[in-house]
């Protein structure tokens, strides 16, 4: 890396993880572009923020929207370091209801096309920069194995983790890496009404502080806290009938509007 401040664009910036990354990153000197729903938290946040930075009230689904805010970017910026795609939804959903199928479609358009939609105007530039470059896709705990009540989430984050796998193959060439961060339970709006236990609960502040360590590092895929990628190699090694008997009979996500988009 130069001297120059690095340039860092965050999606779902408006609140939890992604306003956690953005307080850890300007306190470090970057430069940032910062893109939420919701245009009042934005400001209150970027107002907040020692530096300038950029703000860009979208959806991640209203893709012409999130390419028009990377163009911006780019443009005053001339390139972006990094890029995290922090843009997620979550509730309980359940496959035999009707009405539950809008809710599988938008969750998976925020969580997966959402990332999908955040890196595509980023890659040109990418390619043609130079130092440490990196693509982040905040992916979940959730994408190791199904929960029950959860299929919508836990079938997008998986998604998640599969294709930033297969960027990473295609961005190798290029010197871009491609670092997914697999969060467990972090303390944020998402988790806030979950009515069951969450192991090893962690502040969206120290979970920002361990991320930014780990993007900076280029690792390939890490959960954070620790102890849950441990619970995380575990859950893969289970046979499929000792997972069955263990979680058939776990508490699930409650059935609501979906939430935690930033």
């Amino acid at each position: 890396m130069t001297d120059r401040a690095q340039r860092v664009f965050i999606t779902g910036a408006s609140g939890g993880i992604g306003a956690a990354l953005a307080r850890d990153y300007a306190a470090r000197g970057a430069t940032l572009g910062l893109l939420g729903r919701r245009r009042e938290a934005l400001d209150s946040l970027a107002a907040a923020l020692p530096g300038t930075h950029h703000v860009y009230a979208a959806d991640v689904t209203d893709h012409a929207a999130v390419a028009a805010a990377a163009h911006d970017f780019i443009e005053r910026e001339g390139g972006a370091d990094i890029v995290i795609a922090s843009s997620g939804i979550s509730c309980g959903t359940l496959t035999e209801r009707p009405e539950d199928l809008p809710l599988f479609e938008e969750i998976l358009a925020v969580n997966l096309t959402g990332t999908i939609a955040t890196f595509a105007p980023f890659i040109e530039s990418m390619k043609n920069g130079s130092g440490a470059r990196r693509l982040v896709a905040i992916g979940s705990m959730a994408g190791i194995r199904g929960m029950k009540g959860a299929g919508a989430y836990c079938a997008s984050k998986a998604a998640v983790h599969s294709y930033a796998e297969a960027l990473r193959l295609e961005m190798k060439r290029y010197g871009i890496r491609v670092v997914t961060i697999a969060p467990g339970y972090i303390a944020t709006p998402m988790t806030r009404n979950n009515r069951f236990p969450m192991p090893f609960l962690m502040s969206a502040e120290r979970f920002a502080a361990r991320a930014v360590s780990t993007i900076a590092r280029g690792r390939s895929f890490r959960v954070i806290p620790w102890q849950m990628g441990v619970a995380a190699a575990l859950l893969r090694l289970l046979p499929n009938a000792v997972f069955d008997a263990l979680f058939s009979r776990a508490p699930q996500k409650a059935r609501k509007l979906p939430s935690g988009a930033a």
